[in-house]
């Protein structure tokens, strides 16, 4: 039995956003953990439950690495990933139940665990300043970038673009599950004010699914303008090509305790417009053009700007790529390595 257990339930997801670092973590140490997870897929209520219930005499003592968020109130001696506090921040964006269990278990959670490890040095402070976590208890891994996203040829872009049914190759895209905080409403409205300057063959590809009806509130997307195409969940082995095919990424989020979408776009070479709010400015740094996500005519010009410019796209593929390069799930692995064989 190895000394230390991880809290696995994120395989009951479909792996996006923290369900992903749990799957790229756990893959990279797999010698080092004993792997607790449901027999078969638990969703919403059950998962919770045999989180807090099941899990606690699972660990037996050991020390238990929960990596995404949540994890049994009844181990002290557990390290908890902190991924971000969004229910405690943004509660508009959820459903009443959701809220009133993170308003319940986030901050007991974090007075009671031995340590936490944060995504970005804004989740920290966001910690820090709403739940008055020590500083010293928190220690900030980035998450990484895993190598399949890196420039793909023609080819292949060709075949996940008819694959998807993608009616131009000319395309700027946005990643993420439509939810409230992903902001697609301002976004299509800025696509609206700017798409008439842009060739008639430049489309607007918006993929991912839409957020559970049991934690998001609903999202209406009143309008949907001319030349915008939806895709639905797309799974990661088409998302490299689908990141290299697009002129650019456009992810004016409202809130993200790190962003991976950015960084796998910059890996692929692909030029990004993100917002300047929450952590994205701190992962992208100066390789993004950054704009204010709650105005529509900055999100339109950002689009613009780089879609007007291939001087543009070129420097941004530039810095993109050499900032994507410092972000590595292998790094980000043995840093928790570390971390957890400290406290084991």
């Amino acid at each position: 039995m190895r000394k230390i257990a991880l809290n696995a339930r994120f395989y009951s997801h479909r792996p996006t956003g923290m369900q992903r670092y749990g799957v790229e973590m756990a893959s990279r140490m797999a010698n080092d953990l004993d792997v607790l997870r449901p027999r078969r897929p638990l969703r919403g209520a059950e998962g919770h439950m045999w989180e807090q219930a099941y899990l606690a005499g699972a660990a037996r003592g050991r020390l238990l690495w929960s990596p995404n968020n949540t994890g049994p109130l009844a181990v002290a001696r557990q390290i908890c990933t902190v991924h971000d506090i969004i229910p405690l921040e943004r509660p508009e964006w959820f459903t009443p139940g959701f809220v009133r269990l993170y308003r319940w278990l986030m901050p007991r959670l974090a007075r009671r665990v031995q340590h936490i490890i944060a995504i970005s040095e804004f989740t920290k402070q966001r910690l820090i300043e709403r739940l008055g976590v020590a500083p010293e208890r928190i220690t900030v891994i980035y998450n990484g970038v895993d190598a399949c996203f890196s420039p793909r040829p023609a080819d292949e872009i060709e075949r996940v673009r008819t694959e998807l049914r993608i009616p131009t190759p000319h395309y700027v895209l946005c990643l993420g599950s439509v939810e409230p905080r992903k902001n697609q409403a301002r976004l299509l409205a800025a696509w609206e004010r700017v798409a008439r300057r842009f060739p008639s063959d430049v489309h607007l590809v918006v993929a991912g699914a839409r957020g559970s009806s049991t934690v998001f509130t609903e999202v209406t997307l009143d309008r949907i303008p001319d030349r915008v195409h939806f895709t639905g969940y797309v799974k990661q082995e088409h998302l490299p090509a689908l990141y290299s095919g697009a002129l650019a990424l456009c992810y004016p989020s409202l809130y993200e305790g790190f962003g991976l979408p950015p960084v796998e776009a910059m890996a692929c070479g692909t030029p990004v417009v993100t917002s300047a709010s929450t952590s994205l400015p701190e992962v992208v740094g100066s390789a993004a053009v950054l704009v204010n996500a709650e105005e529509i005519d900055d999100i339109g010009e950002g689009m613009r700007r780089v879609v007007e410019s291939a001087d543009l796209r070129a420097s941004l593929r530039k810095t993109g790529l050499a900032k994507a390069a410092t972000y590595s799930w292998d790094a980000a692995a043995a840093l928790t390595r570390g971390l957890l064989h400290q406290f084991a």
